[in-house]
C-alpha cells in the first residue's frame, strides 16, 4: 500500500478533471434540461472520486 501516491504532474490532471466535472454537474443541476439526473450523475461521480484521491493520497516529490 506504501507504493500508492500521486505524483505532481497527474495530481494536476486529477484537479484539472475534477474542475471541469465539476462545472459541468453544476451547470447541470442549475440548467436541468431533460436528462439532466443522468448527466449529474456523469461529472458528480468522477469529481467525487477526484476529490477523494486528491485528499487521501500522498503526494511524492
Amino acid at each position: 500500500m506504501s507504493e500508492l501516491y500521486l505524483t505532481p504532474p497527474i495530481a494536476v490532471l486529477i484537479f484539472f478533471a475534477v474542475v471541469v466535472c465539476g462545472h459541468n454537474f453544476r451547470m447541470a443541476w442549475k440548467q436541468q434540461p431533460p436528462g439532466w439526473q443522468k448527466r449529474a450523475w456523469l461529472f458528480g461521480v468522477p469529481a467525487g472520486v477526484g476529490l477523494l484521491m486528491l485528499g487521501f493520497l500522498p503526494l511524492k516529490m
